[in-house]
């Protein structure tokens, strides 16, 4: 058993139940948090340890926490127990679920209805000004890094574009900024759920829309599926190039996260060699 865990739940688990939690075991998943399952009288929960590195990924976990409440009042996330007031932690309900299956009829119909409810919410405190959170990266990534130069040249190649967004004025809504597949579940019920809303902020909709067209690899005819479905219109060629404009900048931030990880990772040959070939793909899109 973690020792920490142990060690946490021993002290703190007087704050959302009434009495002493089990843990399970480990959840799987996740790339920097560690979660476990536990079982509280009749409740089972999960715990969420957050990861050491938040600060250089440029977590905002009050924002975090003040989004899920709002989405937990709509049922559109695992609702929120506890949210730990020195953010070392979070606890949410487990749901019976499973992973959404994009080929399936109706599919892309009920993403583009969770992105419209959760695009309805009432606005947070956090605003996601694309420019700032990728300086933000760039102050943790080593330069003496082998995916450096290559990541340098595409910094450079990334400016006039996020110029040019932080300029377009931008209908704003609370976004969840992280809906890859992993974070996109349905639940025993058939209702489809985000989790994992620790970079939620304000921003471009659009946003959102590109990083499930990335998430899930969709093809044209999917996208353009996706757009209509959210729009409740045809979508336009312009709605599929704000998409695709989208979709690169998504990439781009995922390509600096992915950079900051490797900077602090002990295994960092690997990771530096998929960065590279990432990069390297990015770049030809400017070819």
């Amino acid at each position: 058993m973690n020792t920490e865990v142990i060690k946490l739940l021993a002290s703190d688990w007087r704050r959302w139940s009434d009495r002493p939690p089990q843990v399970i075991g480990p959840l799987a998943g996740g790339l920097t948090n560690r979660s476990f399952l536990l079982q509280s009288g009749d409740d089972r929960l999960v715990l969420r340890i957050n990861a050491p590195n938040s600060r250089a990924l440029d977590l905002d976990r009050a924002a975090e926490a003040e989004a899920l409440r709002r989405a937990s009042a709509q049922g559109l996330c695992a609702p929120l127990v506890y949210a730990d007031l020195e953010y070392r932690y979070l606890l949410t309900r487990y749901i019976h679920s499973a992973p959404l299956d994009p080929s399936l009829p109706r599919a892309l119909e009920q993403v583009a209805e969770l992105l419209r409810r959760i695009h309805r919410l009432p606005p947070i405190s956090a605003h996601l000004d694309i420019a700032d959170k990728a300086n933000r990266y760039w102050q943790s990534i080593d330069p003496s890094s082998r995916f450096f130069p290559a990541l340098s040249k595409l910094r450079t190649r990334m400016e006039s574009l996020l110029q040019c967004n932080r300029n377009s004025p931008a209908t704003e809504r609370l976004c969840h900024n992280d809906l890859l597949p992993d974070n996109l579940l349905v639940d025993n019920s058939g209702n489809l759920r985000a989790i994992d809303w620790e970079y939620a902020a304000v921003g471009d909709p659009f946003f959102d829309l590109a990083t499930v067209a990335q998430g899930y690899r969709l093809d044209h005819r999917q996208q353009r599926d996706l757009l209509t479905a959210y729009l409740q219109r045809p979508a336009s060629e312009a709605d599929l190039h704000k998409l695709a404009h989208w979709q690169r900048i998504y990439r781009y931030l995922s390509v600096l996260w992915y950079a900051v990880q490797a900077t602090q990772s002990t295994n960092s040959f690997r990771d530096e060699t998929a960065l590279i070939a990432e990069i390297t793909d990015l770049l030809t899109a400017f070819e």
